[in-house]
């Protein structure tokens, strides 16, 4: 399967994402609830901010290869949380244990420098976790959740790098995923809300 699932044929041609940037969405949170499980600086909160005003502040205050400002807003019953240059909930599980605790989380990562991650974690325990470049290689106490819907997303539970060394539009696919367990696909509308913004705590 080559072609890119027509519904996220946009993030080919998106640029503000960027080359490093995790999407995430929490069950049942609010925006203020999982940014202070995250882990921010509560003063810092602000609301109203527009994606590319957490693109500027999140370059301008950058750690060490992690995000310097996030963003979560609600949606249905979900909250999505996007970190502009950062990788935090898809892998750390200092962030991704608060942030999942009594919930659950799925978490989409690009990474161009280091690998990208598809994560589905419920209660501080990641159930699937792969990197979308090798779906066939899934940790997790359950992995094998949901083979059925990454085969209907093009990302085969059973791919093997020797056949095919290569996965074409992996991220898009990792988002079609998401919106599988999530009932809310990825969109170019989302980046249009108006979150809750913050810095997240220096480690």
């Amino acid at each position: 399967m080559t072609e890119c699932p027509e519904e996220f044929r946009w993030l080919s041609d998106c640029e503000d994402l960027g080359e490093i940037y995790c999407v995430s969405f929490v069950r049942g949170l609010s925006p203020e609830e999982v940014l202070r499980r995250f882990g921010v600086d509560e003063s810092t909160m602000e609301e109203g901010v527009t994606f590319e005003e957490l693109d500027e502040r999140s370059v301008e205050s950058m750690r060490d290869d992690a995000a310097g400002y996030i963003g979560a807003a609600k949606i249905g019953d979900w909250t999505l949380v996007i970190e502009p240059g950062g990788w935090k909930i898809a892998a750390d599980p200092d962030i991704y244990g608060p942030v999942s605790r009594g919930t659950e989380v799925v978490s989409v990562c690009r990474h161009d420098h280091a690998s990208d991650s598809f994560a589905y974690i419920v209660d501080g325990e990641p159930v699937v976790w792969f990197d979308p470049m090798l779906p066939d290689a899934r940790s997790g106490n359950d992995p094998d959740r949901f083979v059925k819907e990454m085969r209907e997303v093009g990302l085969d539970p059973e791919h093997d790098i020797d056949d095919d060394p290569r996965i074409d539009f992996a991220i898009g696919r990792s988002f079609a995923l998401a919106g599988r367990i999530t009932g809310l696909p990825f969109s170019p509308e989302m980046l249009e809300l108006r979150f809750l913004g913050a810095e997240p705590l220096e480690d």
